[in-house]
């Protein structure tokens, strides 16, 4: 890392001692762009050194070979004036821009993985080696793992390339567990996507407007509610997924339901949001490109990713900066919201440098308790739960006054991560009135208790 850019880490987080960043700066931190070639572009490069730009995106065509990628990202390191996310989408088999063509290897799809093996050893074996690629080459992020259960085996955009490590969301859980374990070895950060669950679709994203309120349910939250739970969620990435059921007029990507108070509120993750690649169609045939921007913005995303960086013959960079600001200064966006989205930035680069991330986000050791969901609820709700040993599980509900209502499980169970419903009048366990309950769990002699309320 260049001297320049750890001095402005350690010094941007002492806001005591320097000036704040301009708003203009602070927009730039959340832009993260592609380009074309192997090079790089005299318009990236005065995105990177005048305007801030906070990210860039590789893709296969940026790729020759193991030296020139190295060369090229410590190219783009060295033009930044900050510290430069440089991602790339590795995800192994059919979407993996590091492969046997351009002096790397051939990996196995998550399907294979996760489905046809299903053995830790393996999954993990792919991760460790992709992640050493990654590390080598000199990137920050890496786009994966898939979180999307498969749902639909002919989905096109998930199912049909077999990105998804299974139709099991408790499997899909482990292996993502895994893959971001060996990653984290290397000091490389991932991305679960492609919240809420793309895995139902049966149309593609990438093409068009894609409805998935009548495929998808709330087992497809279970990898990513995992993955926060366990601390382990370093980005989340939001799909272009239209779901009436969580918001009947906005498409995930431009929700502030479902990135804020779904992925925030529900589901506690207090961490970096990134968009999916907003030129996709699903988007760009839909809404006019600054409406997307403040709508992006305004749902709680923190950095909005694009695959190109030149917009209308221009730097994309320098016309985000001025719409968004422009939008600002005339209220159409709350400032308040850039700085929030600055701030996670902030907090994520910084324990990039110091390690932090990848010493306090190792999976645990113990059993645990997760957040049932929903919550609230009327009837039922879901309460997950992992073993890291065998033996004797107990989950038993109580009211309020610490009266026991309900036994929800009592047998021997194997180490491994399950999900039970916890059903109200459904003959195990009687009709109760509106209120808070506590359910407990007791594994050997561990005891975790969490809070719930009921309404009928």
């Amino acid at each position: 890392m260049k001297l320049s850019q750890l001095f402005f880490l350690t010094t941007i987080f002492a806001t005591s001692l320097i000036a704040q960043p301009t708003l203009e700066r602070k927009i730039a931190e959340m832009i993260m762009v592609g380009f074309t070639g192997i090079t790089v572009p005299e318009s990236l490069k005065v995105d990177l050194t005048n305007r801030g730009l906070g990210g860039v995106l590789l893709f296969a065509n940026n790729i020759k070979d193991p030296l020139q990628v190295q060369t090229l990202t410590s190219q783009l390191k060295n033009l930044s004036t900050g510290f430069l996310l440089i991602a790339v989408d590795q995800e192994g088999g059919k979407v993996a821009r590091l492969s046997s063509s351009n002096g790397f290897s051939a990996t196995p799809t998550a399907y294979t993985l996760g489905t046809i093996i299903n053995k830790e050893d393996s999954t993990r074996a792919a991760a460790s080696l992709m992640a050493g690629w990654l590390q080598q080459s000199g990137f920050t992020i890496n786009f994966a793992p898939v979180a999307d259960v498969n749902v639909n085996p002919l989905s096109p955009a998930i199912g049909k390339s077999e990105r998804s490590y299974s139709n099991n969301p408790d499997t899909v859980s482990r292996h993502i567990g895994w893959f971001i374990d060996e990653f984290h070895k290397k000091k490389i950060i991932t991305t679960l996507k492609h919240f809420p669950g793309h895995g139902s679709a049966i149309s593609d994203s990438h093409l068009g407007f894609t409805d998935i309120s009548s495929t998808w349910t709330n087992a497809e939250l279970i990898p990513f509610r995992s993955a926060i739970e366990r601390g382990i969620a370093d980005l989340i990435m939001v799909g272009h997924l239209y779901n009436s059921t969580i918001d009947s007029v906005y498409p995930a990507s431009l929700s502030h339901t479902t990135v804020t108070t779904l992925l925030r509120d529900s589901l506690h993750y207090n961490g970096v949001v990134i968009s999916d690649e907003l030129f996709m169609k699903a988007i760009d045939a839909n809404y006019a490109f600054d409406d997307a921007l403040e709508l992006c913005v305004k749902s709680g995303t923190d950095i909005l990713l694009f695959g190109k960086s030149i917009y209308n013959t221009r730097s994309l960079t320098a016309y985000i900066i001025n719409s968004i600001s422009g939008k600002v200064k005339n209220r159409a966006i709350a400032e308040y919201m850039i700085d929030s989205a600055y701030q996670r930035i902030q907090r994520l680069k910084k324990r990039i440098v110091t390690n932090a991330i990848f010493a306090s986000a190792n999976i645990p050791k113990e059993s645990m308790l997760f957040a049932n969901y929903p919550n609230p609820f009327n009837d039922a709700t879901s309460i997950r739960y992992q073993l890291h040993t065998s033996g004797t599980v107990t989950i038993k509900v109580f009211d309020i006054l610490g009266r026991d209502v309900a036994t929800v499980v009592h047998e021997q169970q194997s180490a491994g991560i399950y999900s039970v419903q916890f059903q109200i009048g459904n003959g195990s366990v009687p009709l109760l009135p509106s209120g808070i309950y506590f359910y407990r769990l007791q594994s050997g002699n561990y005891f975790e208790t969490k809070r719930m309320l009921y309404i009928k």
